[in-house]
């Protein structure tokens, strides 16, 4: 269960925060968490106001001129969203972000949809993001294009095995580029301030304006607005990983969230403005940023540099998903949506099934797409802004319930959010449903399917299991234990003993072929003479296999014990060598697991495997 705090517990000094077990390297400070979940939202800078240039150019000049009033609007969409999460982060200190919101006020199902939508915005940000940075190194570097889908997984991979060793590692690796790439924007904002004209014009490819044309409509700002808030992806990680914080995680969680929101809004807001006062237009084959950059700084070393940085963290934008995504399996996992696997955690504090889960779909993603960008981009953003709306929804709800004082103000602030960014969903479906958003509009709805099918079967096996009820009284039962034998040897001895001590009756069992020759029915003797030498006061039993077969005969004489004895359990004891090193386990053969997976696939007999560790020589 989601654990929600009340706001007047979280205001109360006499309820402090539970002190975290795991503190140390392996959680996040307020600046490791800048550098570990806010790639994704930094980097979104160098798409952002592009994006929007783009939708407002097909109509000239005229539109143009309407960058800094929609920039305006996606960044007072981003204070209500900051705002929120910061809220949401109080509120909900396990983590979860939406989904936990939308499991508290808005119901089950609705919180699934929030979960699907968190998944696929999570996974196709990594590719996104690889693609991206690749494709940022192929443009200076054209020689290396045609090798792109192996630098993306070169990229993934490295990326993956440093979010292996833990998040916090993470943060420490990515600090650095983080805080050169936003020294960088900076700069170039101040820089282009203080210019009259710009240093430089970089324009090697044709303007891509359509000249007064049109007139600037709603649908067309809505269209901008839309495509802007792309850049507004990555806000909500932060609320989705409060457990990597170091304590007092809420407190360091909600100082990252504000710094976040501070930071992204002021280089978006700055970008604008310098669009506007260079008077820059999209030009083919050269990005916004970059005209921005060679008309603040020249192109000279300080533009090399932010073409450098910024294709490092278009690259290393991936990280937000790894910091967050295995968060939310976690919780899925936990409120059985997910297979139980995704919440257990390694040394380094990682869940590193959600990690590697994340990976392998990332990696899916970019075969398919060839890692080609421009495949991938229209998918986008879609799933983020259903998450966005349901989080806004369910934070009315949660004012509406607390009702503590100023309640409406903040309830009206979150409702005015989620008529935002469900417009913005809508709209960017629509204008963006042909060209690959229709794959959002069916993936979404099949992985709520698969989350509710998984707590179906989960709740199945608990009625079988009687979870939740008292078991009955243990008694003992009559049970029989066999143990399939091939030679005499110190593993049979420790298999025997093990199997006396579990059942009222012990057998060992062979199989022998009946068409056998002179060796085997040789080997076959010898074992029964050893036997009977040894003497270990448990009887052998051949079992004939008239096709050379092991497990067949097995399996047959085992349900004949179950059908002539009144056992109550049949337990098989399988013993197997257990090597020292790993490369000596294609030395031995694997009779075990193969009667082990017949055994439980044909009986109903339990298995148990006994293994005998060897020493290293």
């Amino acid at each position: 269960m989601v654990t929600e705090i009340t706001d007047e517990e979280r205001d109360d000094p006499a309820v402090p925060e539970p002190p975290d077990r795991h503190e140390g390297r392996d959680k996040l400070s307020a600046l490791g968490g800048l550098a570990a979940l806010s790639l994704d939202a930094m980097a979104s800078v160098a798409y952002g106001p592009e994006a929007i240039v783009l939708v407002l150019a097909t109509v000239g000049a005229r539109g143009l001129g309407f960058t800094l009033p929609v920039t305006v609007a996606i960044a007072v969409l981003l204070g209500v969203l900051t705002f929120s999460y910061r809220q949401v982060i109080a509120a909900f200190p396990d983590g979860g972000g939406s989904y936990a919101v939308a499991k508290t006020h808005l119901g089950r199902r609705t919180a699934l949809v929030a979960a699907a939508s968190l998944v696929i915005d999570y996974v196709l940000n990594v590719a996104v993001s690889v693609t991206a940075g690749v494709a940022a190194l192929t443009s200076a570097f054209p020689s290396l294009y045609p090798d792109r889908l192996l630098l993306c997984l070169l990229v993934l991979a490295l990326v993956t095995a440093i979010n292996l060793r833990g998040i916090a590692e993470s943060a420490r690796v990515f600090m650095i580029p983080t805080a050169v790439f936003v020294l960088s924007i900076l700069a170039v904002i101040v820089v282009g301030l203080l210019r009259s004209t710009p240093a430089g014009v970089l324009a090697t490819g044709h303007a891509q304006l359509a000249g007064d044309a049109g007139s600037v409509g709603v649908l067309l700002l809505l269209r901008a607005f839309a495509s802007g808030c792309s850049a507004l992806t990555g806000v909500e990680a932060i609320a989705n990983a409060v457990p990597s914080f170091r304590t007092p995680r809420v407190k360091r969680a909600q100082h990252t969230e504000v710094a976040l929101g501070a930071l992204l809004g002021v280089m978006l807001i700055g970008l604008a403005v310098l669009i506007g006062r260079f008077h820059l237009q999209p030009v083919d084959g050269v990005t916004v940023l970059a005209q921005l950059t060679d008309a603040s700084l020249g192109h000279g070393f300080g533009f090399y540099l932010v073409q450098f940085v910024t294709m490092l963290l278009l690259a290393l934008a991936a990280n937000t998903s790894f910091g967050g995504l295995p968060v939310l399996l976690r919780l899925l996992a936990r409120d059985n949506h997910l297979p139980h696997v995704f919440a257990l955690r390694s040394d380094h504090q990682v869940y590193r099934h959600g990690v590697v889960a994340l990976a392998l779909a990332s990696t899916v993603l970019l075969v398919a797409s060839g890692g080609d960008v421009n495949m991938l981009v229209p998918l986008f953003a879609i799933g983020v802004f259903v998450g966005f709306t349901i989080c806004q929804v369910g934070m009315v709800r949660h004012w509406y319930g607390c009702r503590v004082p100023g309640w409406k103000g903040k309830a009206a602030l979150n409702g005015f959010g989620a008529l935002l960014t469900a417009a913005a969903t809508v709209v960017e479906t629509v204008t963006k449903f042909t060209e690959g958003a229709w794959i959002i509009c069916l993936t979404l709805p099949a992985l709520v399917w698969l989350f509710a099918g998984i707590r179906r079967s989960y709740e199945r096996i608990g009625r079988q299991l009687g979870l939740g009820a008292v078991p009955r009284t243990p008694r003992r039962q009559h049970s029989l234990v066999v143990v399939p034998v091939g030679t005499l040897s110190r593993l049979t001895s420790e298999a025997l003993s093990a199997a006396v001590s579990l059942g009222d009756e012990v057998i060992a069992v062979t199989v022998v072929p009946e068409d056998t020759d002179a060796e085997d029915r040789a080997a076959a003797e010898s074992l029964r003479r050893d036997w009977e030498l040894w003497a270990p006061s448990v009887p052998l039993v051949d079992i004939p296999s008239p096709r050379r077969e092991l497990a067949r005969p097995l399996v047959g004489y085992l349900r004949e014990l179950a059908t002539e004895h009144a056992y109550d359990r049949i337990t098989v004891l399988i013993p197997e060598v257990e090597p020292a090193h790993w490369w000596q386990w294609p030395l031995h053969n694997q009779r075990g697991a193969l009667i082990s997976r017949a055994v439980r696939r044909r009986t109903q007999a339990s298995v148990c495997r006994l293994r005998l560790r060897l020493d290293a020589v």
